[in-house]
């Protein structure tokens, strides 16, 4: 794989690029592999990433039904942060966002990772004590937060309306190192840098059943024929359900739509991430200058990508309380992504029932965010067959001992 660099991109300029190559290779799949990855999304390549770099395991195919990145990866707003409140949360997230700091010089791609800074605002008493709960969590766990309080809300972003009529806001939980980065940018450098180390990445490949012989994992049929491998790991977040199905198990989980929005591209006036749970919305301004909205999943269970008018009257009529200016906006685009949720909000990453089968899924709204520490913990997991202390607390078993990770509150919206 050729490097990207000052140099690469002015030799190519006096070739009239016509010397760039293909980012990843588009290979057709082998009989057989130690490790198959179900999902081309950002957590089955951070798996497949961590599996090369961390533990030597590079005979490994990483099958997608679409096309690489389109699932939920690509379908986000974008937003990373780590200030959870119980300790097994805050320890995945945190190793995610300090992963994403330095991700761009180790992939040699850039994922436009931005630490503007994320605060999360509280505009009920009930909130207020929620958040400075949660803010001397963080700082036992050593989670960088502080609770914030309106004047300092208000010199962060000037455009917010912080004396708002039902809901002024009377401070927030701010964490200055949280941020974005670019969805489709981390997707394609895991994927270039799995492809250099010799992983097969097949799109256009979907599962259609998974073999097991004598209670252990065997292969995968695919629409491209069957495939052996010794394990198999399942990431495919609002569709985790189906795949457990077809390896004989059940998930506690349910699949729901996540929608979101962006406006028109206007000149810069918000550089900060802002959640606003209360009404049920967040908002971010992208580099191209879109305002990029979010708000709380659909109230039903569905497999749908698309956008629906009930959420933009939901999302945007409560978030302009706040953010006056955007009822000038025009809205540009809308979209969904499927997203899986467990009843304690928190994720599952464990073994399961079938022997070198293991599990990916429960994100919820929070997958994006998680990608570099949950391909951390799972390719740990996978390579030792038992979690790693990333991942110990977030096993299949809590469900049936009632050791529940509540994160309904800090999970960041209606869901």
């Amino acid at each position: 794989m050729r490097r990207y660099s000052v140099f690469a991109i002015a030799r190519e300029a006096l070739r009239h690029h016509q010397g760039w190559g293909r980012a990843w290779r588009a290979p057709e799949p082998k009989s057989r592999y130690d490790v198959i990855i179900v999902g081309a999304g950002g957590h089955g390549l951070a798996t497949a990433y961590y599996l090369g770099k961390n533990h030597g395991i590079r005979n490994v195919a990483i099958l997608e039904k679409g096309w690489l990145g389109g699932g939920n990866t690509g379908r986000n707003t974008t937003i990373i942060r780590s200030n959870y409140l119980q300790d097994p949360s805050a320890a995945l997230y945190e190793k995610a966002r300090s992963l994403y700091e330095s991700l761009s010089q180790e992939l040699n791609y850039n994922i436009m990772f931005s630490p503007r800074g994320v605060m999360m605002l509280a505009q009920t008493e009930h909130e207020v004590r929620g958040y400075r709960r949660t803010a001397r969590a963080n700082a036992l766990q050593g989670v960088e937060t502080e609770f914030i309080g309106p004047q300092r809300v208000k010199e962060l972003c000037p455009i917010m309306n912080v004396s708002g009529p039902r809901y002024p806001v009377l401070g927030a939980l701010w964490q200055p190192r949280g941020g974005t980065a670019r969805h489709d940018a981390v997707a394609w450098g895991y994927a270039r840098a799995c492809s250099d180390m010799g992983m097969d990445i097949v799109q256009k490949c979907e599962v259609t059943g998974i073999r097991t012989e004598r209670g252990r994992v065997a292969g995968v049929e695919t629409t491209q024929g069957a495939i052996d491998c010794d394990k198999l790991a399942i990431a495919v977040a609002g569709h985790s359900g189906r795949l457990a199905d077809m390896a004989g198990f059940r998930l506690p989980i349910e699949s729901v739509a996540l929608q979101a929005l962006v406006s028109e591209p206007i000149k810069p006036c918000m550089d900060v991430v802002v959640m606003a749970n209360t009404v049920h919305g967040y908002m971010s301004q992208s580099d191209k200058g879109e305002m990029v909205i979010g708000g709380g999943t659909d109230g039903f269970n569905n497999y749908t990508q698309r956008g629906s008018f009930h959420h933009i009257e939901e999302t945007v009529r409560a978030l302009i309380e706040t953010f006056p200016m955007i009822s000038r906006l025009r809205m540009l685009r809308q979209w969904g992504g499927i997203v899986d949720v467990t009843g304690d909000r928190s994720p599952i990453i464990t073994t399961t029932p079938v022997q070198n089968l293991f599990m990916n899924a429960g994100w919820g709204t929070g997958g994006f965010k998680a990608i570099p520490g949950s391909g951390w913990a799972m390719a740990e997991l996978m390579a030792k067959g038992e979690p790693g202390p990333l991942a110990a607390a977030f096993g299949l078993d809590r469900f049936a001992e009632g050791r529940f990770i509540d994160e309904s509150v800090a999970a960041g919206v209606a869901h």
